[in-house]
Parts: C-alpha cells; structure tokens; sequence
C-alpha cells in the first residue's frame, strides 16, 4: 500500500485536526510529510524537506517537521534550532517511541497524531501560544 492510499480522507482529517489543536496550545509550527519511499539517510532527507518547505524561517524558529517514508518503514522528527536550545536531548526521543509503538502495529496515523499531539503539548511551555499569534507555516499535508 502506498502513501495516498493509506491515508485516506478519513485520516487526514484526523491529522489535519492533531496538527490545528497542536497550534493551539503553542506558537510552534507544525508540518508532515508522508512520501512512499526514502533511499538516502532520514534525517538528510527530512532536513532536506525542512529547507525546502521554509520551515526554519518562522521568527522564534520554532517549527517541527514529521516525517515518514511509509514503504521504507522511516520517520524523523526534526525540530528548529529555537526549539532544540531550550529542550534536552531527549525531547524528540521520548515521542519517537511513543510514534513507533503504533507504526509497528501498522497504525501509521494513528502514531503521527500520537506523536503530533505530544509536540504540542511539550512546546507549550517553552513556546505558548499568546493572542494575536500569527500561524506562519502552512497546515496543509504532503502525501507524495
């Protein structure tokens, strides 16, 4: 199964609506982006996506970028240099095992909302969402 047939309408609207509710509680930016496949290193390729969706552009640099190569069985999380001066080590670590507990059972969506939901909540207290915040990334998910 590929990328655009898992995720259906269904879905998406469940990630679409994580994403919105993550915003929400925090300032942070948050984008995914699903593609089949991913023959370079993970994380070459989800900094690569990072530049190419100007995601280090926001003003306190703090977007987060999820991403899964779903045939390859890869993801990365991959926060702005904003977020990682203010977060341990072990930040992304910690959600990326709570995301994998789902991607093993094949539940890819479910672990993305999981993992999407927790980024928002732990960015909350170091990046509060304050009145008049403007989202300055788009929402939209990428499915290749």
């Amino acid at each position: 199964m590929n990328a655009q047939q898992y995720f259906t309408d269904a879905r998406l609207a469940k990630l679409d609506a994580a994403i919105k509710a993550a915003e929400k509680a925090t300032s942070g930016e948050v984008r995914l982006y699903v593609e089949d496949s991913c023959k370079e290193d993970v994380l070459d390729r989800a900094a690569f996506l990072f530049a190419e969706l100007k995601m280090h552009k926001t003003e306190l640099r703090n977007g987060v970028l999820f991403y899964l190569a779903i045939k390859d069985h890869k993801f990365a999380i991959l926060g702005d240099g904003g977020i990682n001066a203010k977060v341990g080590n072990d930040f992304w670590n910690h959600i990326k095992i709570e995301m994998l507990s789902f991607f093993k059972e094949g539940q890819f969506s479910e672990g993305l909302e999981k993992g999407i939901s927790m980024a928002g909540e732990a960015l909350s207290t170091h990046f509060p969402f304050k009145r008049g915040d403007v989202n300055e990334l788009s929402d939209d998910i990428i499915i290749k």
